[in-house]
């Protein structure tokens, strides 16, 4: 598992078709300390997760397993919300 901090959201006027209906947002990977742990991404949203929340996500390949229905573009998606990290 793979832990990231929102740190904001994208709109865009233009993407892929692909992505329509598929929320994006900046997110901070960040280790079990809370701590940044590289640079920030722009996320497939599957959660509609809000600024600040501690979330965790997959990459690569993986990041397209939450759509089942289709392929989508993305290195990274956000799959489920942290509620509380015991360090």
């Amino acid at each position: 598992m793979k832990l990231g901090r929102v740190v904001g959201k994208v709109w865009a006027t233009a993407k892929d078709d692909q992505l329509n209906s598929v929320r994006l947002a900046l997110m901070q990977p960040v280790d079990e300390h809370e701590k940044p742990a590289g640079k920030i991404v722009v996320a497939a949203d599957t959660i509609n997760c809000r600024d600040g929340d501690i979330v965790y996500w997959v990459g690569g390949s993986e990041a397209t397993s939450p759509y089942h229905d289709r392929r989508i573009p993305s290195d990274v998606t956000i799959i489920g919300l942290v509620d509380k990290l015991n360090t």
